[in-house]
């Protein structure tokens, strides 16, 4: 099989990355698609950098196994504490991968923002990588973070458009830190399912924040991989999307429709072993 044509690896510690799955797919249409959740060992954000490089290490040794052409960090946790880790395993098999924290970095500086907010889960905003990775190259621009535990679990249990996200969201918007941004990064891949209740609340306060989803941002960054080293899959057949899980449930498969706008057949793999 061509390089081209290997299937694009994405993976997160649950379902949360389906939301960057879904957003590869509407840009790169023609690509195959292998994603891995370790919902075993869901969420990540509360674990210890240690464990989260051990489980990413699993993970990226079984993407890699599978042929993928390029890995997808798709979990904003991961990303911050396990990125140099997945990366060194990847490159020694000629496989670039992309986390869900550098495009976003690249695009909040050529946008020029000023005071730009950081809200994710306790592994992500403790890391410091969002304020780290900015200061290296605009020391000017002041970053805002707030850890927001609550969000993920309350997304991945179906409390989204409710009086009860409603609540939860406006009083972790509301805090202090929050003040005076122009920009909220929404790093975390369960996030973006929020994207609309989030500009709301600003809405109704009369204040202008951009909402910026890092699902699209790290679609077109892949985009651009791709295209720039030629490996584009231009073949026009049938396309395989396989979904594998750590832990498998017929309700958490239901949930999956939240994430990604078709079908998805999880199937349990149980690397850990």
């Amino acid at each position: 099989m061509e390089k081209a044509e290997r299937p694009i690896g994405i993976f997160d510690s649950g379902i949360g990355g389906l939301t960057v799955a879904n957003a590869v797919l509407k840009a790169l249409p023609n690509e195959d698609i292998l994603y891995f959740g370790d919902t075993a060992h869901m969420p990540y954000g509360e674990k210890s950098p240690d464990i989260i490089i051990r489980y990413s290490t699993v993970i990226t040794h079984f993407l890699l196994d599978k042929g993928v052409k390029l890995i997808i960090i798709a979990c904003n946790s991961a990303s911050s504490v396990a990125y140099k880790t997945v990366k060194n395993l990847a490159n020694k098999r000629g496989v670039t991968v992309v986390n869900v924290i550098l495009p976003v970095v690249d695009f909040i500086l050529h946008e020029k923002y000023k005071r730009v907010g950081v809200i994710g889960t306790n592994a992500t905003i403790n890391s410091q990588v969002f304020p780290n990775k900015i200061k290296q190259k605009n020391s000017k621009l002041q970053i805002q973070t707030l850890a927001t535990p609550l969000l993920a679990p309350m997304i991945e249990s179906g409390f989204v458009n409710g009086e009860i996200s409603k609540v939860i969201i406006e009083n972790y918007l509301s805090d202090e830190a929050l003040d005076d941004i122009e920009s909220l990064v929404l790093a975390c891949t369960h996030y973006p399912l929020i994207k609309n209740e989030i500009g709301n609340f600003y809405k109704e306060n009369k204040r202008n924040v951009d909402i910026l989803a890092t699902n699209e941002i790290v679609a077109a960054y892949v985009k651009n991989i791709l295209t720039r080293e030629e490996l584009l899959n231009t073949n026009q057949e049938e396309k395989e999307r396989h979904f594998f899980v750590s832990d498998y449930t017929d309700s958490f498969e239901k949930t999956t429709h939240l994430f990604y706008k078709s079908k998805v057949n999880l199937q349990q793999s149980n690397i850990f072993e």
